[in-house]
């Protein structure tokens, strides 16, 4: 089976210091490699081709066969790491908490410790602002409006 502290070591030296990061890795019994990037404005193709190459050429086909993915954390991904939700600051998030209470709201602060929403009010009610730790985040995704 693939060394996944091999890959993740690649993987890191690659990316420290530039302006992409790991979201997550996987790699399953079969040698299939899953690796997803994000990037604080982005991530190109390119920046997914560069990785594939490094990662590939760290290891030896000859030893053990594998599958090789490198993508972007998707539009609908959720969030994941403190980093994607300063990335993300002005625009509209869904958050779900791990006790079930789903607001939508625009994200106007993110820390290390959590974020900040801020819902849309009413004509009766004004918004409000809500504050989250991480920790206290089931899921939260990036509102897509067409």
């Amino acid at each position: 089976m693939i060394d996944k502290l091999k890959v993740m070591e690649v993987v890191k030296e690659t990316l420290e210091g530039g302006p992409l990061f790991l979201v997550g890795m996987k790699i399953t019994p079969d040698n299939r490699i899953f690796i997803d990037i994000d990037g604080d404005e982005g991530v190109t193709i390119d920046d997914c081709i560069e990785l594939s190459r490094k990662v590939e050429n760290s290891l030896n086909r000859d030893d053990e066969d594998f599958e090789l993915n490198v993508s972007s954390a998707g539009a609908d991904s959720p969030l994941k790491m403190p980093r994607q939700y300063k990335r993300h600051v002005g625009r509209e998030l869904s958050v779900t908490t791990n006790e079930g209470e789903k607001n939508e709201g625009v994200l106007t602060e993110a820390d290390e410790q959590g974020i900040t929403l801020k819902t849309r009010g009413t004509k009766k009610q004004a918004g409000e602002e809500l504050h989250y730790k991480y920790s206290e985040i089931k899921t939260a995704k990036v509102v897509i409006k067409f």
